[in-house]
């Protein structure tokens, strides 16, 4: 199973929406791409066009109107998160973003108020806009900024249910990795980088205080999570002087051919005294916080244990999944899809009785990574459109964080530089042969690269680059792995019976999730559900019924993200009959975007191209 294969720190939506918006029509639009010195000398012309076409198409006005106001809501979201503005955007000031808070964000319980009043603000600007005078794609982007208020009001209340610090997917987990990815387009970059890092300790004592919050609340995590947290903060911290984050750094500054050498030893000499001084202390201290509160816990079993955890549980699976299923839907669908996983299986077995000894002794034609994701982008093409060129870099994850971190996972590049992808590979979990084919599928071709870099080029609003679902994204990059079983050139057969016990493996671990956390399995009752299907390694079921336990819905987003996809794609091939195609119905979604998949199946026909 994979862990987070998609990261890019958004931080916890309702913690990070810090500035308010007004709606105004006189706020000029900054297009992506564009100079200011650009506009500045068409301005006269542009403004005498846009006036000439208002004045023929009432319509037109309020689409511009619609697109500035989108342009505010964007430059103030992204600019709450520092790293969120640099993995989204390399050059800022082209979309009118000069000046900018160095910061991570807020984790303070009292931001939760300010969030409400921005919601109600992004509604209230909404509502003034008649959505049926707005272009297609804009009443696709009204209807998922809606969708979203909708599901922010109701999370209020389930502030302190929230987690920052979690095995794979928390901040202090993903921090190093973001941060040591962190690009360097030029100068202004590294100063921000550096002033960035030197805030983590006040970040980190900002998490601190939260979680003793939720202590006192009777909301802190399990001593078993707390110490996986500890743990990988000592690792973290067990070299300071070789820290990695002090090498790359060093690599990227000698890279710039704008620094003089001697302004690049000085950054170098700012970092290693950032990175030892403040950087692993705030890693020691939030270490040593978490000893201190790991007792306080109490609940070591699922969300529905807690009061209104069950509540809470329903509306962390919609938001991570993206789906409107309910619990119980999406409970009866993974098992439906499991019991035919599994029919299909024992008929292969059938017809193969030694299919388990040639799924152990086929061979692929390469295993180098590069060399397996140039095949899939030639394999791909009969089902998939072409992607605009692109470059693609595979990374090995550092040995200090590869027992926290995923067996591969991607950077999304920013959506100004669609050059800047990232594939790392995590050495330890010796992934070979199949595993590592479709798990470059996942994280590559056709997976996350290439819907992002085609999404990129889609002509999106850049807004739209800060919404939608993890459900959307990972539940792709697994709909699109199964389909790369089938792209490796060897044994139907073989192909067949890995892809199909692949999904059902992913159904069990989807099942699981809701057992434990939206009906209470104990870890007994998860070693009885997988003895059903002859898995009897009890330690391993407990390593899983923990990591659950930690990471509640993180495994439903790639399941049921993945379901999804089918009923989509299953009502595409009904509506269109023979006019549907694989191809097609890729091309729609790929000029759709990222949204929650009632909205995608409304807007599939309006993208549809005979």
């Amino acid at each position: 199973m994979r862990a987070e294969n998609k990261w890019r720190y958004k931080g916890k939506r309702l913690l990070v929406l810090l500035l308010a918006v007004s709606f105004s029509l006189e706020i000029a639009c900054t297009f992506p791409g564009s100079s200011q010195t650009k506009q500045s000398s068409q301005s006269s012309q542009s403004s005498e066009k846009q006036s000439q076409q208002e004045e023929n198409d009432p319509k037109s006005a309020v689409q511009q109107a619609f697109s500035n106001y989108l342009e505010q809501v964007f430059q103030s979201e992204v600019t709450s998160s520092t790293l969120n503005m640099h993995y989204t955007l390399a050059h800022p000031e082209n979309y009118g973003i000069t000046q900018y808070p160095i910061t991570y964000g807020e984790v303070t319980s009292e931001e939760t108020m300010e969030a409400s009043a921005i919601l109600e603000n992004w509604k209230y600007n909404l509502e003034n806009f008649e959505k049926k005078d707005l272009t297609i794609p804009q009443q696709m982007t009204y209807d998922i900024m809606m969708d979203f208020i909708k599901e922010e009001e109701s999370a209020e209340k389930y502030n302190y249910y929230q987690e920052a610090l979690k095995p794979t997917t928390g901040i202090q987990s993903q921090l190093p990795v973001l941060m040591a990815e962190y690009t360097f387009y030029d100068e202004q970059d590294v100063k921000d980088y550096l002033e960035l890092l030197a805030s983590t300790p006040d970040y980190f004592a900002k998490i601190i205080n939260f979680e003793k919050e939720k202590a006192k609340k009777g909301l802190f995590m399990s001593e078993f999570a707390a110490e996986d947290i500890i743990t990988q903060c000592r690792n973290f911290t067990e070299n300071p002087e070789d820290n990695y984050m002090l090498s790359t750094f060093d690599d990227r500054i000698d890279a710039m051919d704008s620094i003089s050498p001697e302004m690049a030893e000085e950054y170098k000499m700012q970092n290693r005294e950032v990175v030892t001084q403040q950087v692993i202390p705030a890693y020691n201290n939030l270490a040593d916080e978490m000893e201190v509160l790991k007792d306080t816990g109490k609940n070591s079993q699922g969300l529905c244990y807690l009061e209104n955890g069950k509540e809470y549980y329903t509306y962390l699976v919609a938001y991570t999944t993206g789906s409107d299923m309910s619990v119980e839907e999406i409970q009866k669908q993974t098992e439906k899809q499991r019991l035919q996983d599994m029919s299909d299986l024992a008929e292969v077995l059938k017809n193969n009785p030694d299919i388990t000894q040639k799924c152990s002794s086929y061979t692929l034609a390469t295993e180098e990574p590069t060399r397996i994701l140039q095949d899939l982008q030639v394999k791909m093409q009969q089902d998939f459109p072409t992607p605009p060129d692109t470059s693609f870099t595979i990374k090995s994850v550092h040995p200090s964080l590869e027992e926290y971190t995923a067996p591969a996972f991607y950077l999304t590049p920013p959506i100004d530089d669609i050059s800047q992808n990232s594939i790392y590979i995590n050495g330890s979990k010796n992934y070979e042969k199949m595993q590592l084919y479709t798990t470059l599928a996942h994280e590559g071709f056709p997976g996350h690269l290439y819907q992002n870099v085609m999404e990129r080029s889609c002509g999106l609003e850049p807004i739209r680059s800060l919404f939608g679902s993890s459900g959307y994204a990972e539940g792709w990059a697994t709909y699109v792995e199964m389909q790369s079983y089938y792209y490796a050139d060897i044994n139907e057969e073989v192909e067949t019976f890995l892809q199909k016990n692949q999904s059902a493996l992913l159904s069990l671990y989807a099942s699981t999730d809701m057992g434990i956390h939206y009906d209470g399995w104990s870890l007994a009752d998860t070693i009885d559900f997988f003895a059903t299907y002859q898995i009897t390694d009890k330690e391993a079921i407990k390593q899983i019924y923990q990591l659950i336990v930690e990471e509640p819905a993180h495994y439903l987003k790639y399941y049921i993200g993945y379901l999804e996809f089918l009923n989509l794609r299953d009502y595409a091939m009904e509506t269109y009959g023979d006019g549907y195609s694989n191809y097609k119905f890729h091309q729609a979604l790929m000029k759709m975007g990222n949204a929650p998949f009632s909205i995608l199946k409304e807007y599939l026909p309006k993208y549809w191209e005979e």
